[in-house]
């Protein structure tokens, strides 16, 4: 029974060491002179762990300022697309751009777009 907690502890020790190995090197490398090699690679490490987490942020934040849901001005389908980008409306086919927060109808030049209007007609006798 002694020798199994003999064998624990060993391999307690052994698991210890392995953690302490890297401390040891790099205490090693400072006290030789080379504690830029050892501040060098720290900052390579974190720019490795910033620099997605930077791109992650900046690209939400790009496409917070430049992503568009909007009715489609003719068939009133709700989509999602960038801004000042020109497309087709995925439910009716209609020619779209995406300005000022909202979809409108690409037209030709020269072309009056106008709505039409019902109107009712009064019967008088004259």
């Amino acid at each position: 029974m002694n020798q199994d907690r003999f064998e624990r502890f060993q391999v307690g020790l052994t698991e210890v060491s392995r953690l302490l190995l890297p401390f040891a090197i790099i205490w090693l490398l400072g006290s030789i002179g080379l504690g830029w090699l050892v501040k060098s690679f720290v900052i390579l490490l974190g720019l490795l762990v910033l620099t997605p987490i930077l791109a992650f942020v900046g690209f939400r934040w790009w496409l917070s300022r430049n992503l568009i849901q909007s009715d489609c001005p003719v068939c009133h389908y709700e989509f999602a697309s960038l801004n000042h980008s020109e497309f087709n409306c995925p439910n009716c086919g209609e020619a779209l751009r995406a300005e000022n927060q909202k979809f409108n109808r690409l037209t030709p030049a020269d072309t009056i777009d106008v709505s039409a209007v019902e109107v009712l007609a009064d019967s008088t006798d004259d």
